[in-house]
């Protein structure tokens, strides 16, 4: 993928590869994009001519422009949103985010379902360290002190020489390690099995309380839904750092709460459960949490990104290949 445009291709190789992948197909067929935005159609436009893009999201008042080949998702669109697509001829599916919990719950049957790759791992990986950087050398407490004026100079932890738990190793675990490496740290990879150069999720209860910090970059599913219990917490160390841009569900925000309510603990939090948290939530007023929106692979290199992935759905499409990264149909 070159990340320019697509030519369009003959009337006679859209019907040829289509007959039997899409639900519909005539001799006048025009490769049909719904997008969620008109920011994103103006975007890919000069990029995909000789192609019919629409605007058109579930929940819009607009009627469905459909057929349609490639519907792509609003970004972080709730699951239960997906029951709107009940009997709508779609082809594709794709998301803009890599996590698709609930999703298979909500889709009606039938649809295939792409999640996005290579679209917010780096960034996610980035917020991970900048997480970790910001309570070991006390940031929140100088944005603090700065609304009263106060210079209050004490010596703070490093990051140099610090052993680092990361539990889970897909793309963004990946992301995340690569960040830790220059720095000096101790890295520690944890999967859900055990292979070369990675531990197993069997072997956390002798890591944890070695670790100076853990970070979760786990898939949310049956197997990490609470991950994090009163008892993975009571494992790690005293004034261990504990830091999620997973999901908010695999931790018990409950466990959480009385670990770093007591100083035990210390935690910083891009996800949360319940999301969004709300305004009266103790955890905001917790000593020693760090809390961001549920931000870490919003930032403004995700255009181009996502720009790529539905770039090479519509070649896929057309060139009858798969398409990318399928994780239901």
């Amino acid at each position: 993928m070159d990340g320019g445009s697509i030519p369009p291709i003959s009337t006679i190789a859209v019907v040829a590869r289509w007959e039997s992948s899409l639900p519909y197909h005539d001799e006048e067929h025009m490769t049909v994009v719904a997008l969620p935005t008109e920011t994103l159609r103006r975007r890919l436009a000069p990029r995909l001519p000789g192609r019919r893009l629409e605007t058109w999201a579930p929940g819009d008042a607009a009627p469905f422009p459909g057929p349609v080949d490639l519907l792509v998702l609003p970004y972080m669109i709730a699951a239960p949103e997906l029951r709107a697509l009940e009997g709508l001829p779609i082809g594709l599916v794709q998301s803009q985010t890599l996590g698709y919990d609930g999703v298979r719950e909500h889709l009606p049957a039938g649809l295939r379902y792409c999640n996005a790759v290579d679209v917010h791992e780096a960034s996610t990986g980035e917020l991970a360290l900048a997480l970790v950087l910001a309570d070991l050398r006390g940031i929140p407490d100088a944005v603090r002190d700065a609304a009263t004026g106060t210079w209050s100079h004490r010596r703070r932890r490093g990051l140099a020489g610090r052993r680092v738990l990361v539990v889970g190793v897909g793309g963004v675990g990946r992301e995340i390690v690569a960040r830790l490496e220059p720095f000096g740290v101790d890295v520690v990879r944890v999967a859900r099995t055990a292979r070369d150069g990675v531990h197993g999720a069997d072997e956390l209860p002798a890591l944890l309380p070695t670790a100076d910090v853990v970070i979760l970059a786990v898939p949310l599913g049956d197997a990490t839904r609470g991950l994090v219990d009163a008892p993975f917490l009571a494992a790690m160390a005293d004034g261990s750092l504990l830091v999620n841009v997973s999901r908010g569900p695999v931790v018990d925000t409950d466990a959480l709460l009385a670990e770093v309510s007591s100083g035990r603990l210390r935690a910083a939090l891009d996800v949360t459960d319940p999301e969004p948290l709300p305004a009266d939530h103790p955890l905001w007023s917790a000593p020693g949490v760090l809390i961001t929106p549920h931000s870490g692979g919003d930032t403004d290199a995700m255009d181009e990104r996502v720009d790529a992935v539905v770039l090479e759905q519509v070649r896929r499409l057309e060139a009858g290949e798969p398409p990318a990264n399928l994780v239901i149909g």
